[in-house]
């Protein structure tokens, strides 16, 4: 169990996103859906961004706006330790682009891809690789 990092994510009305963050057990805070209210939000501690591609993963559009403005105030960038992105692999070259592309920006790891909803293997694995991401910050 992650006893440090949080997660903040992005889930649209699909709640393909949602879904797979409530599988990990790990507090969360849900980036809000309407871009004029992302402005008001930010995150306490440091937290794990998990975000789906869009926009069938065309670079331009691959990142959702409101992760965009949330990830536009420089103390919301400041805690985010690492990304897992959400994508489907009919996107080919593209697929989880979205985790690429912020990973890239912020100079933190790209943890884990999960395709759509995820399975329990893919839990598993995200958790493992928070926790070790925890671990290689504490040493």
């Amino acid at each position: 169990r992650c006893e440090v990092f949080d997660i903040v994510y992005f889930s649209s009305t699909s709640e393909n996103t949602k879904r797979f963050v409530e599988k990990l057990g790990i507090k969360s805070t849900r980036i809000p859906l309407f871009t004029k209210e992302v402005e008001d939000f930010s995150v306490e501690k440091d937290s794990i961004l998990v975000l789906p591609t869009y926009g069938g993963g065309e670079d331009k559009r691959a990142v959702p706006k409101q992760v965009i403005k949330f990830l536009n105030n420089p103390a919301n960038r400041a805690k985010i330790a690492g990304v897992v992105a959400l994508g489907n692999t009919n996107f080919g070259e593209t697929y989880c682009i979205a985790g690429d592309i912020v990973s890239e920006k912020l100079n933190v790891p790209l943890l884990y891809r999960v395709e759509i909803l995820g399975t329990p293997d893919d839990v598993i694995e995200v958790k493992e690789r928070i926790n070790k991401l925890w671990n290689a910050r504490q040493s």
